[in-house]
């Protein structure tokens, strides 16, 4: 059956997909009708703030006016029936449902405060509850445009679901665990440095080495960790940032498991003492293995490791605590976001001097964390792509992390603690 041979609060999913085909709209009848379920009441109930806003997340312009236009059209020629379902057009726009007399006012304005951080505003938003008259007219919900931010806002606080960010704290150690395991393994495989000597790089050979350099460049690493950490215990949605970290830093190192495990290159410089070292069973693999888990790969721990090249690890952790520093702190603070940019590229710097790792250990540690912190960031912030088929496929582990975080997470920060009270009166 046509959909005009029927009222349209009466329509059916397929009726409604058919509708949009002959407005010219037929690619959205799977995100509309067969994946949320759009019957002809909802349909009467549609505004722009709905195709805008999550979880539909409409984002071509025309697409959404036309639409838009569409509606309207279809609203005003079936206004007896918007009634019914206790709806109403005011001013030539559809809104939401009566609610008697209640006297209650929902606003976003460009006044109320900012809806992320120190440069980004609430522009031209407005979601108002207004009284009716006497005469029973009821109270008109009024949409106009809304930006991601500001849905943001409107939605309230973030959920921390802390029982996730659990899980991938434990993801992250298991995989420092495993790491550790694979490090020993690669440590019985290098390469005898009188068959293979050093490999030509450009750095080294130009560069003479510096004896205390390594040790420079895990400080400028323990520098950046107690600033994300002053960042974790201030922001408000210290939940979200932790878990990222995590799934971010398990995935990289994970990643680094298979290219050092797969592939041994040789030591890049004659000052380490890279013997093969053969335990006798495998209690002996694992005691080592502890022995480097429990310090964290650093030398500063005592820790000596070998073979364990064609990314760096040092850069991964270097470089991904910076990135969260500059991220979840305002735009305006530049003098942090400085000093965290010049301890990355200082560490950088100081772990090719040591030669301790190849200049393309570093280069693709730097690339490969830095290229998968924005990727990850971009798809979380584009709320479309959260629950698409393609993203539970390729990416469930963020998909699952992901999937009730509404957009990007607002830099907000307060005093977690009681006391002291002048502390909470500072920050907020």
């Amino acid at each position: 059956m046509a959909p005009s041979e029927n009222c349209v609060s009466g329509w059916s999913c397929k009726q409604v997909a058919h509708w949009l085909q002959e407005e010219g709209f037929g690619e959205y009848v799977e995100l509309l009708c067969t994946q949320h379920r759009l019957d002809g009441p909802s349909l009467l109930a549609l505004t722009e703030a709905d195709l805008r806003g999550s979880p539909l997340g409409l984002t071509v312009l025309g697409d959404i006016k036309r639409l838009t236009l569409a509606l309207r059209r279809l609203q005003r020629q079936n206004q007896s029936q918007v009634e019914e379902l206790g709806l109403q057009l005011s001013n030539g726009h559809h809104t939401g449902p009566s609610v008697g007399d209640a006297g209650v006012e929902w606003s976003c304005d460009e006044g109320d405060g900012r809806c992320n951080d120190s440069d980004h505003l609430c522009n031209g938003t407005e979601l108002r509850l207004r009284k009716g008259d006497r005469s029973g007219s009821g109270v008109t919900l009024r949409h106009t445009h809304s930006s991601w931010r500001c849905r943001q806002h409107l939605a309230g606080r973030l959920d921390p679901e802390v029982w996730k960010t659990i899980i991938s704290a434990v993801y992250v150690f298991l995989v420092f665990g495993f790491t550790s395991f694979v490090m020993v393994v690669v440590h019985e495989r290098v390469p005898d440095m009188r068959t293979y000597p050093p490999l030509p790089d450009i750095f080294l050979d130009s560069v003479p080495r510096i004896p205390w350099a390594f040790a420079m460049a895990e400080a400028c690493g323990l520098i950046l960790c107690y600033m994300f950490l002053l960042v974790l215990l201030l922001h408000k949605h210290r939940s979200i940032l932790l878990r990222r970290l995590c799934s971010l830093m398990g995935t990289v190192f994970l990643l680094r498991c298979c290219t050092m495990f797969v592939t041994s290159l040789s030591v890049p410089g004659q000052h380490l003492k890279c013997a093969s070292k053969t335990f006798d069973d495998t209690w002996g693999k694992i005691y080592r293995a502890l022995t480097i888990w429990s310090g964290f790969g650093m030398t500063l721990a005592g820790v000596q490791t070998c073979g364990d090249y064609m990314f760096s690890g040092h850069t991964v952790v270097i470089t991904l605590l910076n990135f969260f520093v500059t991220e979840y702190t305002p735009r305006t603070w530049n003098l942090i976001h400085t000093i965290s940019w010049v301890l990355n590229l200082f560490g950088i710097f100081f772990i090719l001097a040591a030669h301790e790792h190849y200049s393309i250990d570093v280069f693709i540690a730097f690339y490969i964390t830095t290229r998968l912190f924005l990727y990850y960031h971009t798809l979380a912030n584009t709320r479309a792509f959260q629950h698409s088929r393609r993203a539970r496929i390729w990416f469930p582990m963020f998909s699952f992390f992901e999937c009730n975080v509404n957009g990007p997470v607002p830099n907000q920060y307060h005093w977690p603690f009681s006391k002291p009270a002048f502390m909470k009166t500072l920050i907020g």
